[in-house]
């Protein structure tokens, strides 16, 4: 009598544990799909772009800035100073980095916004090429460091290029854009980001 009870107890242990087996693919299966679906809706609804990678630093204060003028330039280093104190879009570029030729015009025409601060880390590139792009597409910095080594763009914790940060009057990151601006990442990034900083929020 015992040894049925215990084969039945052992026959349902098992059906509970194909049942198990069977239901944990599909649980995992089901995670996966709501995760990409709300994917889908933040990049299609809410104009998110998913590839963004959120920054550690946004909320805090920025890396000190230091770097040497870019040479033929006729404009300042960047430096701590030359962000204090003033709403700061740092951008980072290379004129060997094709989306940040597309981004450039963006540049050129928030350059004209009297609010904002627009400067540039030139990013692993040549002197004479970066002079080339800007005399090419035209300046849109208020002063410009050269990072020949990459070592500002790692204290900035840069992903990729291009890149830019928007950093408050008080020297606070406030919002990082990872690859080029477009009409749907200023529409729901960089312009309220400005708005709440000027606003004083």
């Amino acid at each position: 009598m015992s040894d049925s009870i215990d084969e039945k107890g052992e026959a349902e242990g098992r059906g509970i544990g194909r049942y198990i087996l069977a239901i944990v693919p599909l649980a995992v299966f089901a995670v996966i799909a709501l995760t990409a679906g709300k994917m889908l809706y933040d990049q299609d609804f809410n104009g998110k772009n998913i590839n963004e990678i959120p920054s550690a630093l946004i909320g805090t204060k920025a890396p000190m800035l230091d770097l040497p003028a870019l040479e033929g330039s006729n404009l300042p280093a960047l430096t701590t100073a030359a962000i204090s104190g003033k709403l700061t879009l740092v951008n980072v570029f290379a004129s060997w980095c094709v989306p940040c030729r597309e981004e450039h015009p963006i540049l050129k025409a928030l350059s004209q916004d009297p609010r904002l601060n627009i400067v540039a880390i030139n990013y692993k590139d040549r002197n004479d090429n970066a002079l080339r792009f800007l005399g090419e597409l035209g300046n849109p910095y208020k002063a410009i460091g050269t990072d020949p080594n990459g070592k500002a763009a790692i204290d900035w914790g840069v992903y990729g290029i291009p890149e830019s940060y928007l950093v408050g009057p008080d020297g606070t990151i406030l919002y990082k854009k990872v690859g080029p601006f477009d009409p749907i990442s200023l529409e729901k990034g960089l312009y309220p980001a400005m708005e709440k900083a000027l606003a004083g929020k």
